[in-house]
């Protein structure tokens, strides 16, 4: 399979690990905030558990945090309830036409 022409490499630095990425060019302002977002929840997670907690579970939990963000954004942006609640106001406007 050929790579994708289009794609370039950076690297970005996530806590303490450096990682080599091919990434669109236009995504890589978002890869960047992302590892610096991801470090920074890491970091408050460590200062705290650090020495009493494994850096895996540090990890986990700095997953737990971003993963309900993620949750909290999406729920947040979910159109279904208003488009049922248009859908039925829809209907009775069309049954109230209907009538006339």
């Amino acid at each position: 399979m050929a790579q994708d022409e289009t794609k370039q490499h950076i690297r970005i630095h996530v806590y303490d690990q450096d990682f080599d990425i091919a990434v669109r060019p236009e995504d890589e302002p978002l890869y960047r905030k992302a590892a610096k977002f991801i470090t920074e929840r890491y970091n408050r997670y460590a200062e705290t558990f650090k020495g009493h907690k494994s850096d895996h579970t540090i990890a986990l939990m700095t997953l737990i945090d971003i993963a309900l963000l993620y949750e909290m954004e999406v729920e947040k942006n979910d159109v279904k309830p208003i488009e049922n609640s248009l859908n039925r106001l829809m209907s009775e406007i069309d049954k109230a036409l209907d009538g006339k």
